[in-house]
């Protein structure tokens, strides 16, 4: 007999039902020489802190004297409510895993998690504590939940020790995932009394978007003249830009350009034109199906993610958490039989044996997101479920289309005298082919019909222009810099658009995700940005992002802790996480990165009082307050009296003129009326100075002399 264990109970029914005559009992349905169960995604969890290093008698909540936590061997627990009490559910339902994995007729166990790493873990989990004695053990790999494609996938099954590498590096990324979060979020709370969700990659994508708009906050625009010619030739408005630029109280310089400019005239000095077939945008994966659900619907990560999520499971859609565009050698058939159903509903495509689109080298562990031979009726889906897959089916029709794109390319270069030569470039559709069903577009610029010699018209004009801050990020923008934080924002929206169609070089962007270079993963980032969300860190309006008070308080917060957790520390885990999914490292060697990135916040620095920044923790008592003598504690933003609600006022604000002021300098404060030279303060203007901090009528005020 053998047992199959399905990661949720959706799945375990379409493998049901690709098997068919299997009769349901409590839990499980048996029949046709297979039973098949479910966990209900994770039944197991990593066991918390206090499991490994018991706080004090007599304490409450978190407390530092069982930080940092370094754990030699990492322990599995049953999954536990919010109320830390045992699941009931939870139990049973392993309860009976543990029944069937131990059955005398049982003799094969069935690995069937979702097609990922954390899939692979889920039920390796639930056989490793169920199983009191060693059975064969194989993993079935399901690319859809299609009936045909499960019967041919139990058909194929491979032994579950040929994804060992993909389980190591789920166990890595688990491991070292509570590593950062359990510490660090325990340390950052306890010391600033607010709870801060401190992890691996949610504090890097926070800080993307804190750093976007403190730029934009912070910018000053400036004015300047541009040299701009708009007039019309054979009837159509040619828009010439000079590359000369000039400062606001350089007019008199732009205007004498501008004369000089009209002065010489413009002819058309080279013209282009060739007839060229335009390629249809690729296959999609996750983060680029999900950039053009946001654009174009303002839809969340979250939102296009559970609505992929949906019709993968109704067997509609291919496995969604894919970061590739491209389809496996071994798929053609399965394309085929997907491209004659297309046929029957009147979609002119025809199989394309092309390396621009199967390419096992672009394929890590999943081909890109393509619609399966189940074409759903519209009354089987919702309007947001119609719109996710219409814009799957579409793109994958445009790239297998049958009709080419033809198009007319011109490049005109237009001279102005001997000072400048302006290129002008135009693109216009003569037979749109694959573009009647793709929502790509290709912008047309129309040109005028001139030849070589043509006279240009022009007026060129200085024209008053303002330097602009940078854009919030959108979805998109996110997406493109979360896939290569180390790529120029121009530059990764540029490459993703060159690399946007079928036969593009995209073998740096692929090359990029392969070394563990981009932050967090297609099954991991649309999770942590929602919990971003939800944490009040961060907002989406439409499909912009932007800083929330809460945001800018946890990054603020960790940078006086001197928590630094950058793209170069997140980057340099992530290639550790790849090299384990290689073979080239062990679980332990990765995690040991961690811990050592860890360590280093809890290490003491001897720091000279003028140079500590320590802030203490939330509730510390830091000394007697000079107006009523009651205790000073430290607050949320402040170190204040204790006997504020009986009117005192005294208090000192924790971080003054972005200059965080020390518990030690506090101290001294209150002991002694002044602080020691306290160096980098930052005037509003931006300039850093040095001062003590003197107290002053029950008030802190700087001291420079």
């Amino acid at each position: 007999m053998v047992l199959i264990i399905a990661e949720k109970p959706s799945l375990a029914r379409n493998i049901v039902s690709a098997i068919g005559s299997m009769n349901r009992r409590d839990g499980y349905f048996e029949g046709s020489g297979y039973i098949v169960s479910w966990a209900f995604g994770h039944l197991f969890s990593l066991a918390d802190i206090e499991h490994y290093n018991p706080a004090p008698e007599g304490s409450s909540g978190w407390t530092m004297d069982n930080l940092p936590c370094f754990p030699e061997k990492f322990d599995f627990e049953l999954r536990r409510g919010k109320d830390k009490k045992a699941d009931s559910g939870v139990a049973k339902q392993f309860n009976l895993l543990k029944a069937l994995c131990n059955r005398a007729d049982v003799d094969t166990i069935v690995n069937a998690g979702d097609a990922d790493r954390e899939g692979e873990i889920i039920v390796r989990l639930c056989v490793s504590h169920a199983l009191t004695t060693p059975k064969r053990e194989t993993r079935l790999w399901l690319p859809d939940q299609t009936p045909e494609t499960v019967r041919q996938a139990l058909s194929e099954m491979k032994d579950e020790s040929e994804y060992d590498n993909l389980a190591a590096e789920g166990f890595s990324r688990t491991y070292i995932d509570w590593l950062y979060g359990v510490n660090l979020t325990r340390y950052a709370t306890i010391k600033t009394g607010t709870l801060l969700r401190v992890g691996r990659v949610i504090v890097p994508i926070v800080k993307a978007i804190y750093d976007r708009d403190m730029a934009i906050r912070n910018f000053t625009p400036e004015k300047y003249f541009a040299v701009i010619s708009k007039e019309e030739t054979a009837g159509v408005p040619v828009e010439l830009a000079s590359k000369n630029k000039f400062d606001r109280d350089k007019i008199g310089d732009a205007e004498e350009l501008c004369r000089k400019y009209n002065e010489a005239g413009a002819c058309v000095k080279d013209v282009k034109r060739r007839k060229t077939t335009i390629p249809p945008g690729k296959l999609y994966s996750l983060s680029k199906l999900q950039n053009v659900l946001g654009k174009k619907y303002k839809m969340s990560m979250a939102e296009s993610l559970d609505t992929v999520q949906k019709l993968y499971e109704a067997g509609y859609l291919t496995y969604p958490r894919t970061n590739s565009e491209y389809m496996a050698t071994a798929e053609k058939g399965k394309i085929k039989t997907i491209l004659e159903n297309c046929k029957k509903i009147g979609y002119p495509v025809k199989f394309k044996d092309s390396k621009q689109i199967f390419d096992d080298s672009k394929i890590e562990s999943h081909s890109a997101i393509t619609p399966t031979y189940k074409i759903p009726s519209k009354d089987k889906l919702t309007e947001r479920e119609m719109k996710v897959y219409s814009t799957v089916f579409r793109r994958f029709v445009a790239v297998f289309c049958a009709e080419d794109c033809v198009a007319d390319k011109t490049e005109m270069t237009v001279a102005v005298g001997e000072y400048e030569d302006f290129t002008l470039k135009g693109t216009a559709i003569l037979e749109r082919g694959w573009m009647k069903y793709d929502d790509s577009s290709v912008k047309d610029k129309i040109l005028p019909s001139l030849k070589k010699g043509d006279a240009v018209n022009i007026n060129f004009k200085p024209t008053e222009k303002e330097t602009t801050p940078p854009k919030h990020y959108t979805i998109e923008t996110l997406n493109n810099y979360l896939k290569n934080p180390f790529k120029e924002e121009k530059a990764a929206a540029k490459a993703a658009e060159d690399t946007d169609s079928v036969g593009a070089d995209d073998s740096e962007e692929y090359r990029a995700v392969f070394e563990g270079l981009e932050l967090g993963t297609e099954a991991t980032r649309t999770g942590i940005i929602d919990n971003a969300r939800k944490s009040g860190y961060i907002n989406l309006k439409k499909d912009v992002y932007t800083i929330l008070p809460g945001g800018e308080f946890l990054i603020e917060s960790l940078v006086s802790m001197g928590i630094s957790m950058d793209k170069y520390k997140t980057a340099e885990l992530g290639r550790a996480l790849k090299k384990v999914f290689r073979g080239e490292m062990a679980i332990g060697e990765s995690v040991a990165l961690a811990k050592k990135e860890i360590a280093e916040v809890f290490t003491k620095k001897d720091l000279p009082v003028e140079l500590d920044t320590d802030t203490g923790s939330f509730m510390d008592v830091v000394g007697k307050c000079p107006l009523c003598g009651r205790d000073v504690m430290r607050y949320r933003y402040t170190y204040g009296c204790s006997g504020y609600k009986e009117g005192c006022t005294f208090s000192v604000r924790t971080s003054i003129c972005k200059r965080n002021i020390s518990v030690s300098n506090m101290k001294m404060l209150l002991e002694t009326g002044r602080t020691s030279k306290i160096e980098g303060f930052i005037s509003k203007k931006g300039n850093p100075f040095s001062a003590s901090l003197k107290l002053e009528g029950g008030k802190a005020v700087f001291d420079f002399s």
